[in-house]
């Protein structure tokens, strides 16, 4: 017996998901909900060249939910909490628990906490759980820092670095890092919001409430990383002098003190790819994994392996420390649903 998965949200990550899906055991897409015109009454199997069991692609939310009586819904759409607001209530109000890659809602107790507890109550009254996860926010500068400070005394800083080469991530997030704009465009994108990595306040909030701490500043700094020379990428030319992607740095504060600290940058053509956090406490940790994480690997796969924790946990909007241990499974379906 599979568990049934409802996707919605077909874009890139959603397709590369529906693929991850068809290749694991105990996992099926029994439906799949886009918006978009160009993309409704399409085969999904087609879409991500994957057995998907002819999956026909649909914007009518409960006509599919009818037909499939799902038992999870991945929701792959928007990063923004707004928007996802009312697409979760929707769902929830059919029984579906969520898992969603909505950066903003991995925690908005403190960024958003009107909306968190609108989908916190839609969740408790139908007996469900939602969660938001991803590599980052999700899992590299969040629930990995504080899961090795399990093994200290005490702690009194977290720093996490994650770089990395642009070049091997999808175009949509190449842009979204404004690589190619010049420096004028990467300066109006960032002023007007649409360029950043979303999350890094939300991940510094996940480590403070953690581990037990109370930020009074937190600051999420953008800079441009610039080309030295002329790029050129099978999808792109980067002149020299335009941005070959994004430097984004957190810091948390408490009394003037800095006890977070998270910087990423991700560019194409960055020299060293690397996923690193360096706790100081008793004792200090040390972590560090050369090459970094494949972003849209680990994000498709973090989001599928979440399932069957969020099955297992009680209702409402959980963090991703508020559920059991996320690990990959090779038989899912023995959770009890």
């Amino acid at each position: 017996m599979s568990i049934k998965i409802l996707q919605v949200g077909l874009g890139p990550l959603g397709v590369k998901m529906a693929k991850f899906i068809a290749e694991r055991e105990g996992y099926r897409t029994v439906g799949a909900i886009e918006k978009s015109v160009n993309l409704v009454g399409k085969d999904l199997g087609r879409m991500c060249n994957s057995n998907v069991n002819g999956v026909i692609i649909s914007d009518d939310f409960d006509a599919v939910i009818n037909k499939t009586n799902p038992d999870v819904a991945l929701l792959t759409t928007v990063s923004d909490m707004e928007r996802i607001t009312p697409q979760i209530e929707h769902l929830v109000s059919r029984g579906l628990p969520v898992v969603t890659t909505c950066e903003e809602l991995s925690f908005p107790w403190d960024t958003n906490p009107e909306l968190a507890n609108r989908i916190n109550i839609a969740a408790q009254k139908e007996k469900v759980a939602v969660v938001s996860t991803g590599v980052n926010p999700g899992f590299l500068m969040d629930t990995l820092p504080v899961t090795l400070t399990a093994v200290c005394q005490d702690v009194s800083k977290i720093e996490v670095n994650r770089f990395q080469d642009a070049r091997f991530r999808r175009i949509p997030f190449q842009k979204k890092i404004g690589a190619g704009l010049t420096l004028d465009e990467f300066e109006e994108r960032k002023q007007n919001g649409s360029l950043r990595h979303v999350g890094l306040t939300e991940s510094m909030q996940f480590i403070a409430h953690s581990l037990g701490w109370s930020l009074d500043h937190t600051e999420d700094n953008i800079y441009p990383v610039i080309a030295e020379q002329r790029i050129e990428t099978d999808d792109l030319i980067i002149e020299a002098g335009h941005a070959t992607g994004v430097k984004q740095v957190g810091r948390g504060l408490t009394n003037g003190e800095e006890k977070i600290t998270l910087v990423f940058q991700a560019a194409v053509g960055e020299p060293s790819s690397y996923d690193e956090v360096k706790v100081t406490g008793n004792p200090d940790i040390y972590s560090r994994i050369e090459g970094g994480v494949n972003g849209d690997i680990a994000t498709c796969a973090i989001t599928i392996n979440t399932i069957p924790a969020l099955l297992k946990s009680g209702p409402g909007l959980k963090t991703m420390a508020e559920i059991p241990t996320v690990s990959f499974s090779s038989n899912p379906a023995l959770v009890e649903i």
